[in-house]
């Protein structure tokens, strides 16, 4: 087992940097770059920096007019006065010790940015995942249990019919309904918390928060349900045909006992195992959608301002910990597995 994991956590390394590696190379050809889009402002031309390739390699047609040392300066400014090779080495050292660097636009740095965005999208991730399973879990098993009945017919018909709604598009007729629109205001608008709630007592401050929070996760969590209830009553009735549930039932165990005693706990390794990378998901899945309609400044909506204002040190710092927490993720799945099920054996693994 530890030489398995040993084995994982060296393969990480070259995963992880073969992705910032690729996504660096790429941002060089990005057009409007932040040294075009400073150069652009200087001569008060917006940022129109289209007619120059990205990082701030090439020369912008708008520099016309701007002094050489006035050129090196911005460049300084924003570390491209480097060539690319070393720019990157820096990155890594710095992303060694996890030093992300600072924002060429918000003037933070990168680590105070995700931290000021981080509650809101856990608000919702965390929701999402606790509701989706705590729902998704009973119905998929009561579905196995009554399989095409008439309660498995209809409520596949309704968790596919919510799956196949957009979650933004579920989120603008909630708002529309029950947000100020043309029918009901009975949630707020927009943000997670009201403007006075440092000043409201603890009770009224949870209320308050749930009271904001309620439709972005509802816009979130009728999609969510599909993949889980079908997953779980997939897995159930796999099982339930299965010799073992024959004998037990042969013995004449009592229904609930076999159900419950020999079936769940093999029914649920699917979900258990990929319960890891779903809590992760939580806490850096932010969704730019969700997050646009309601007004909520979260993560995903910090990564697309991050990419349309070219703030190079933002996108390769987000992508550094997603791809760190989704790689680390997928390791706790699999060694997971094999403490869930000890069936399962690494292959020239010495348990």
């Amino acid at each position: 087992m530890m030489r398995y994991i040993g084995k994982r956590l060296l393969l990480m390394i070259p995963t992880l940097l073969g992705i910032l590696l690729l996504t660096f190379t790429v941002i060089q050809f990005v057009p409007g770059g932040p040294v075009e889009q400073m150069v652009s402002e200087l001569r008060g031309k917006g940022h129109g920096g289209q007619e120059a390739s990205g990082g701030g390699q090439s020369i912008y047609r708008g520099q016309q007019g701007i002094g050489p040392d006035r050129m090196r300066e911005i460049k300084a400014l924003y570390g491209f006065d480097k060539p690319a090779p070393e720019r990157f080495w820096l990155m890594l050292r710095g992303f060694a010790t996890f030093n992300l660097g600072n924002s060429f636009f918000h003037h933070e740095s990168v680590w105070t940015l995700i931290k000021e965005k981080m509650p809101v999208s856990i608000s919702i991730g965390l929701w999402t995942l606790v509701i989706t399973y705590l729902v998704s879990v009973p119905v998929g098993i009561f579905k196995a249990v009554h399989d095409g009945s008439r309660f498995d017919t209809l409520s596949s018909l309704v968790i596919l019919s919510g799956y196949a709604i957009p979650s933004f598009v579920l989120g603008v007729v909630l708002l529309v309904l029950f947000g100020g629109g043309s029918f009901l205001q009975w949630f707020p608008l927009r943000g997670l918390t009201s403007d006075n709630w440092a000043q409201l007592p603890l009770g009224a401050k949870v209320l308050d928060y749930l009271w904001h929070i309620t439709l972005p996760v509802l816009a979130e969590v009728v999609g969510s349900f599909a993949v889980i209830t079908m997953l779980t009553k997939n897995t159930f009735i796999e099982e339930i045909r299965k010799q073992y549930v024959l004998t037990a039932r042969a013995k004449g165990l009592p229904e609930r006992k076999v159900l419950y005693g020999h079936i769940f706990r093999n029914a649920m390794l699917p979900l258990l195992t990929g319960f890891p990378a779903a809590f992760i998901g939580a806490f850096f899945a932010g969704s730019l959608l969700i997050e646009t309609i309601f007004s909520l400044d979260g993560l995903g909506l910090l990564s697309y301002q991050a990419i349309m204002q070219r703030d190079y040190p933002v996108v390769m710092g987000t992508l550094y910990l997603f791809t760190l927490a989704g790689l680390f993720a997928k390791l706790i799945s699999d060694v997971g597995y094999v403490l869930v099920d000890p069936r399962v054996k690494f292959e020239g693994v010495k348990r």
